[in-house]
C-alpha cells in the first residue's frame, strides 16, 4: 500500500500544532494542544500520543511514511532536543525515540525554523530558490539557512541560530542565559519589553490605559494601527534591530530571499516598511537591492507543519 500520508508537528514554546499531510502538500486535518501547560515531559508525551494515535489508527498505520517534528533546538542528526530555552523541559531529550515508541512510526526531528524553511522551499515563497534564509518571529526568533538548495546544519546540527546572535552587548537576559540576543528584542516578548522600556517617554500613549504587565505584542500592534506614538516607536526599534541583524546575515550566505514567518509578521507594513529601510541601509554595497525581504507565502503554522511532514519522506 502506498505510504502517502505523514504527520507534521510544530512544537512551539506555547502550543504544539500538528497536521495530517499528503504528498501534494495538502493538510487534510490539523489541530493543536498546549506545550507550556505540560511541565512534566511524560504528561506532554501522553497528550501527544493520545491526540495523534486516533488519527493514525483511523487512516491505517500502513498508509503513513512517518512523523516529522520541528522543535526549538531540535537536532536532525541525533533526534534530540537539547537545552531549549523556550520549552518547559530542560536538558537533553531524545524526542524522536520517545515519539516513535509511543506512536509506532519512524520519527524525524529538526529545528523548528529549519522545518519552516523546508515547508517554504517545498510549497511556498522559496519554491525553486536555492539560496534563502527563513526567519521565524514568535515566542522566540528562529532561522533556517538554505545554501545551494540544502539546509545548513553544521557539524553538530545547530548551524544558523540567528536568534542567538548578540545584537546589544550586555543587553537583555535571554533564555539561553546570555545577554543581548536578537530573540530578546525581536520575539513577541521582546516587543513587549521594548514597549515597557520606552513607556516613560510617552505618557499620553493609549497603551497606558492597560497595565503594562498585561501587554502583548497584539496590544502594541493594535495601538500602532491607531497611530499611537509609543506603539509605532516600538515597531521602529524592533525593525532597526532586526534589519541590522539580517543585513549581517546576508554577508555570510548571500541569499536571494529572506522570508519572514510568524505572528509578528502579521503586522504587515507597520513592521515590514521600516524593516526594509533599515535592512537596505545596513547592507554591504555588493548586496544592495539584490535580496528580497518578504513574508511567508504559507498560512501561519502551515509552513512548519508542511516542512516537518516532508522530513518523514
Amino acid at each position: 500500500m502506498t505510504q502517502n500520508l505523514a504527520l507534521g508537528i510544530d512544537i512551539g514554546g506555547t502550543n504544539t500544532a500538528y497536521g495530517l499531510v499528503n504528498r501534494r502538500g495538502e493538510i487534510l486535518e490539523k489541530g493543536s494542544f498546549s506545550t507550556k501547560k505540560h511541565t512534566q515531559l511524560e504528561d506532554y508525551l501522553s497528550t501527544f500520543a493520545n491526540t495523534l494515535l486516533p488519527i493514525i489508527e483511523h487512516h491505517g498505520i500502513e498508509k503513513f511514511s512517518g512523523i516529522g517534528i520541528g522543535a526549538p533546538n531540535g537536532n536532525y542528526h541525533t533526534g534530540e532536543i537539547l537545552f531549549a530555552p523556550n520549552l518547559p523541559w530542560k536538558g537533553r531529550i531524545p524526542l524522536s525515540k520517545f515519539i516513535s515508541e509511543k506512536c509506532g512510526l519512524k520519527t524525524v526531528l529538526t529545528n523548528d525554523a529549519n522545518a519552516a524553511a523546508i515547508g517554504e522551499m517545498t510549497f511556498g515563497a522559496a519554491k525553486g530558490i536555492q539560496d534563502f534564509i527563513m526567519i521565524t518571529l514568535g515566542t522566540g526568533v528562529g532561522s533556517g539557512v538554505v545554501v545551494n538548495g540544502r539546509l545548513v546544519y553544521g557539524h553538530d546540527g545547530f548551524a544558523g541560530e540567528l536568534g542567538h546572535v548578540i545584537v546589544h552587548e550586555n543587553g537583555r537576559l535571554c533564555g539561553c542565559e546570555r545577554r543581548g540576543c536578537l530573540e530578546t528584542y525581536c520575539s513577541a516578548g521582546g516587543v513587549v519589553e521594548t514597549a515597557k522600556h520606552l513607556k516613560p517617554n510617552y505618557p499620553d500613549s493609549i497603551l497606558l490605559k492597560t497595565d503594562s504587565e498585561n501587554w502583548t505584542a497584539k496590544n502594541i500592534f493594535d495601538g500602532a494601527l491607531t497611530g499611537d506614538d509609543l506603539a509605532l516607536k516600538v515597531f521602529d526599534e524592533t525593525a532597526k534591530t532586526l534589519g541590522l541583524a539580517l543585513a549581517n546575515a546576508v554577508a555570510f550566505s548571500s541569499p536571494k530571499k529572506i522570508i519572514l514567518f510568524g505572528g509578528l509578521v502579521n503586522s504587515g507594513p507597520i513592521l515590514m516598511t521600516p524593516l526594509k529601510t533599515y535592512f537596505e541601509n545596513n547592507l554591504l554595497a555588493i548586496y544592495k537591492n539584490k535580496v528580497e525581504l518578504i513574508p511567508s507565502a504559507l498560512p501561519e503554522n502551515d509552513a512548519a507543519i508542511l516542512g516537518a511532514s516532508a522530513l518523514a519522506w
